[in-house]
């Protein structure tokens, strides 16, 4: 899963275009298939969890990146789960 850099009007802005170049290349050569993920806001979420945790702002930036990649995982994992239901998969 990649995370798409979509603008807020859903259109694909610069950075989203060479995400998405990445990952059609990355596709090309790789057994494993490669989807892609709206990332929108995906900062701002880390943002407000470091805050609540009390995280000190030094440490902010360090753990940003990683905390929205997990919200970005995890609202990929959650949309996969909730097809398979709708599918009837358990």
């Amino acid at each position: 899963v990649a995370g798409l850099p979509r603008s807020m009007d859903d259109s694909l802005g610069p950075q989203a275009q060479k995400v998405q170049a990445f990952v059609d290349g990355l596709s090309e050569v790789s057994p494993v298939p490669v989807e892609t993920w709206d990332e929108r806001l995906s900062t701002v979420a880390a943002d407000l969890v470091m805050i609540e945790s009390g995280t000190k702002r030094d440490k902010k930036k360090q753990h940003r990146d990683a905390i929205a990649a997990s919200f970005i995982l995890q609202g990929y994992l959650d949309q996969q789960r909730s097809t398979r239901r709708e599918e009837g998969e358990p």
